[in-house]
């Protein structure tokens, strides 16, 4: 029997990458927010750092959907286990609406998301320099797909003149409505680095930021359009969770500006499995609490890197540890910090845990980026030969020692290589792996 729910939600997508995506996703809830509605948030896709954003407007946590980690029935269980007693979903899309895992099947992209979930989408238009233009590119996205899901338009960076003329003529030639216009707002862009925007604790007055925004938003918005559009969508519909063994273990979980990046999915699995989620700071605590086990996720170690060194009852701490045969899951991120040196991006060389080999240095280029599958090179403690994992990889990082336990294969492409390293009960590479995808994987950590 399956779980069902109704909650009118729409996806904002747009035509490519810097379009103002995530800022306009952040002004949305915001002005949602002001005009009496509860709205919760998600993103499309893989990535870690959108969500923050959308953690930060809402105070409560933004989820990812992904096809191609979670399958069609996982993301549908993310959808409601994300809805809570919210009223409306803002769904922010991935690249541009049309791009996903191969440049022919879109598999993964917004508009596939939109079309398994039954989610109406909007698209933001970056229109400076265009004027009718525009309604030729929208015309476009609107007959590519094979089903019909754009059902408004977000105009931005427009002037107000033209902004008018452009929303009658849209809709009088294309049948659907400007939602909203947005001029070009004084400091209204969010800075990125090489793993994406920067983190939200970054940006100075980020909620002033957020809010100038959201005031021109309201400006213009059509709210009657907007939630028109948003009660479109079509129920949620999902298979109920299947049953786990059930583990008396605590689990601590790094959790600060260094260690950031966490599926919400991977952290409820080790609670749907009965452990006790402990988070702490790898920069900030001298030691480790009362825990049993670790978990070091991904993030931006190599810019804390001489805190982290210098932060040394904590490397003692992790290093013995391990050597006393304490689990540990360790990704991107936490790879690099439980090998011996990293080297930040001045060049610099800081001490990290010692407990595995190598040293980490910075590239000029990504070293491995997409969905991955990865696969054990004879059987170890968290994956046997005949297991299969999804993960992600985006890293600038490289190092010394990536390991070679694993196989680990890019999706689009079919192109393996080598990778992850164990020791003892410390198993540690650089894909972002996605738990649900192998609960078996969690199922020996929390039973070692």
């Amino acid at each position: 029997m399956g779980k069902m729910k109704v909650l009118p939600r729409v996806l904002l997508c747009a035509p490519k990458s810097g379009s103002g995506k995530t800022l306009i996703t952040c002004a949305l809830l915001r002005a949602l927010v002001k005009n009496g509605f509860d709205p919760c948030a998600f993103k499309c896709g893989p990535d870690f750092i959108d969500p923050m954003f959308h953690k930060t407007v809402l105070g409560v946590p933004s989820r990812n959907l992904d096809l191609i980690m979670a399958g069609e029935n996982g993301v549908k269980a993310s959808l409601l286990a994300g809805v809570g007693n919210c009223n409306i979903g803002v769904i922010e899309g991935v690249m541009g609406f049309y791009d996903g895992l191969g440049a022919e099947e879109g598999l993964g992209s917004s508009y596939d998301l939109c079309v398994r979930t039954g989610t109406p989408a909007i698209l933001i238009v970056d229109a400076k320099g265009m004027s009718t233009s525009v309604i030729a590119m929208i015309k476009g996205y609107l007959e590519y797909g094979k089903e019909s899901v754009i059902r408004g338009v977000i105009l931005n960076r427009v002037s107000g003149a033209l902004a008018s003329e452009l929303s009658v003529l849209i809709r009088k030639q294309l049948g659907i409505p400007v939602i909203a216009t947005l001029p070009a707002v004084k400091d209204g862009a969010l800075e990125s680095r090489h793993l994406g925007l920067v983190l939200p604790s970054e940006i100075p007055k980020l909620l002033s930021k957020v809010d100038r925004v959201s005031d021109e938003l309201l400006k213009s918005i059509d709210m009657d359009a907007l939630m028109k559009i948003a009660e479109s969508a079509k129920d949620i519909e999902a298979e109920d969770d299947k049953s786990y063994p059930q583990f008396d273990v605590t689990v601590g979980v790094a959790r600060d500006e260094a260690f950031c990046f966490y599926y919400e999915e991977n952290l409820e699995l080790l609670e749907k499995m009965g452990a006790r989620v402990k988070f702490f700071s790898p920069i900030h605590d001298d030691k480790l609490p009362e825990v049993s086990r670790l978990i070091i996720g991904g993030g931006y170690p190599e810019l804390y890197a001489k805190e982290l060194s210098e932060n040394k009852g904590m490397l003692r701490n992790i290093k013995e540890a391990a050597n006393a045969g304490m689990p540990i899951l360790a990704e991107c991120g936490g790879f690099l910090y439980l090998q011996e040196m990293l080297k930040d991006k001045e060049g610099i060389e800081h001490e990290m845990a010692g407990v595995l080999k190598g040293s980490s240095h910075m590239t000029d280029k990504l070293s491995r980026f997409g969905y991955v599958s990865v696969y054990a090179n004879g059987d170890n403690a968290y994956l046997k030969e005949i297991d299969r994992v999804r993960g992600h990889e985006f890293h600038y990082y490289d190092t010394t020692d990536n390991g070679n336990i694993v196989t680990v294969t890019k999706l689009s492409s079919g192109k393996s290589w080598r990778g992850y390293q164990a020791k003892g009960n410390v198993f540690a590479g650089f894909a972002h792996l996605y738990y649900p995808s192998c609960d078996k994987l969690v199922e020996r950590f929390l039973g070692l």
